[in-house]
């Protein structure tokens, strides 16, 4: 948790999480329909499909925290705090939003593919 002191030094701006958090949720929102499109040309089905969607998700949030998080929180040692409202936003933040468009484009592909 941070101080008052380096709170002061650097405030926390709750526009900017609210932005960074719009971002977030867009950006996994776009990456699930890519996940979909490559799980229905990769003909997956069942548990497979969602577990190739959890997994291209968590990498994703994985490659957020690595290029964006990390060299931030280098300077203040802050961490995700000072983006997000917390570390569990940062990796699951876009999961349940992002699962309709990756059904949606994961059957279109499949059906497209398969047919």
């Amino acid at each position: 948790m941070l101080t008052e002191r380096e709170l002061q030094i650097s405030p926390i701006v709750h526009e900017s999480v609210v932005h960074n958090t719009k971002t977030l949720t867009t950006l996994h929102n776009l990456t699930a329909s890519l996940f979909g499109v490559g799980a229905g040309i990769l003909g997956l089905e069942s548990y497979l499909g969602f577990l190739f969607y959890l997994a291209f998700s968590l990498l994703t949030s994985a490659l957020v925290y690595v290029f964006r998080v990390l060299p931030g929180s280098a300077k203040d040692g802050a961490g995700t705090k000072r983006y997000f409202r917390g570390s569990m936003e940062l990796w699951t933040g876009g999961l349940v939003e992002g699962l309709s468009g990756f059904v949606l484009t994961w059957t279109l592909f499949y059906g497209l593919v398969r047919a």
